[in-house]
């Protein structure tokens, strides 16, 4: 929590000091409209990050079983985090920073930064840096391809909502229901072969997440706020 709301405190100075704008220029502030398709979005990336664990799970010979140690008080731990860690890396990737990008270089050049800098991050946030190119460039493109995805919808919403609500529907699924991830065994535990994934099983999974699902959210909203506009 102290962490958010240093990211907070940080993101209303730079507008503050730099733009004299309000924070409520990153669309912090919930309407129905953005919840709405906060809410939407979350649903979709839940549903996407559930087939990419599940896959996997398949491809590797294993099932999932409940975690009897995993209750109430644990789950409201669990989201709380995973809330807060989305909402975080939104503020710092996402907020005044982009918001300063687009307004000095433009959507398109601050959407690609805002993706560098989010690839570049994930090699220390997961320890990947120094252990190889081809890891290193592998974990790039995939949270890189996130990065530009969750900018793009920054860009076109105009607020944080939602790209927090794409973030926080992937880390959720993958965090607190499949345990993967820094919180260790939440709702269900993998058990099983664990076979390694096959290089065209590996590919499937690489595309799946660095392209597929980038793609459709990037339509999604192209077309939604295309279809707003003519209205």
């Amino acid at each position: 929590m102290i962490g958010l709301f240093i990211a907070f405190l940080l993101s209303w100075l730079i507008l503050f000091i730099v733009f004299k704008e309000h924070i409520s220029v990153l669309g912090i502030i919930p309407n129905a409209n953005r919840l709405k398709i906060l809410f939407s979005g979350l649903l979709v990336m839940a549903l996407f990050s559930s087939i990419n664990f599940l896959g996997q799970c398949y491809f590797k010979g294993n099932h999932l079983i409940r975690n009897p140690d995993f209750g109430f008080h644990e789950a409201l731990f669990a989201l709380r985090w995973t809330a807060v860690a989305a909402m975080m890396e939104e503020l710092i990737f996402r907020g005044a920073i982009l918001y300063f990008l687009i307004k000095k270089i433009g959507p398109k050049w601050a959407c690609i930064l805002s993706a560098i800098a989010f690839g570049i991050y994930h090699w220390f946030s997961y320890s990947m840096f120094g252990r190889g190119l081809f890891p290193m460039a592998y974990v790039f493109i995939l949270t890189g391809a996130s990065g530009w995805m969750f900018a793009y919808s920054f860009v076109k919403s105009k607020s944080i909502l939602i790209p927090f609500g794409l973030h926080f529907g992937w880390i959720l699924m993958r965090i607190v229901f499949f345990s993967d991830g820094p919180l260790g065994e939440s709702l269900f535990i993998e058990k099983g072969n664990n076979l390694e994934l096959g290089p065209w099983q590996q590919l499937a999974v690489f595309l799946w997440q660095a392209v597929f699902i980038p793609l459709i959210i990037f339509l999604a909203i192209k077309n939604y706020y295309h279809a707003k506009e003519r209205l």
